[in-house]
C-alpha cells in the first residue's frame, strides 16, 4: 500500500508540474469570465469582440487573456481569413491532463480519510 501512495504522489507532482501553465492561468478571475463565456458560446469558437461585449472587457484585456489562456493550453483557437474564434476543447487542450491531476488527488484524499 505505501508503494501505492509513493506512486500516485509522484504521479500528483508530475501532474502538477505538467499542468501548472494552466492552473495558474484559470486561477485568474478575469481569465474565469472568459472561461464562462467560452463555455456558454457555440461550440465552433468565439470572436475577441463578442468576448469583450460579453464581458464588458476591454479588446485589448481579452485578446491578452486569450494569449496566456492558449500558450497554457486551456483554449483552443481556430483561424478563418484573417478571423480568429477561440474555443473550448476536449481534444485540442490540457482539459483532460488537468482531470486527471484533481481525480488523482481526490482518491488520495478518500484514501487518506479511509484510514
Amino acid at each position: 500500500m505505501a508503494k501505492e501512495c509513493e506512486e500516485n504522489l509522484q504521479k500528483i507532482v508530475a501532474g502538477f508540474r505538467d499542468c501548472r501553465n494552466a492552473f495558474t492561468a484559470i486561477g485568474d478571475e478575469t481569465r474565469q469570465l472568459i472561461l464562462l463565456v467560452l463555455l456558454e458560446s457555440a461550440l465552433s469558437g468565439i470572436r475577441v469582440g463578442e468576448i469583450a461585449e460579453k464581458t464588458h472587457l476591454t479588446r485589448p484585456s481579452v485578446s491578452h487573456h486569450l494569449q496566456i489562456l492558449k500558450e497554457a493550453g486551456i483554449v483552443a483557437m481556430r483561424r478563418e481569413g484573417t478571423k480568429n474564434y477561440y474555443y473550448l476543447s476536449a481534444d485540442e487542450t490540457q482539459w483532460k491532463e488537468i482531470s486527471d491531476v484533481i481525480n488523482l488527488i481526490y482518491a488520495s484524499v478518500r484514501h487518506i480519510s479511509k484510514s
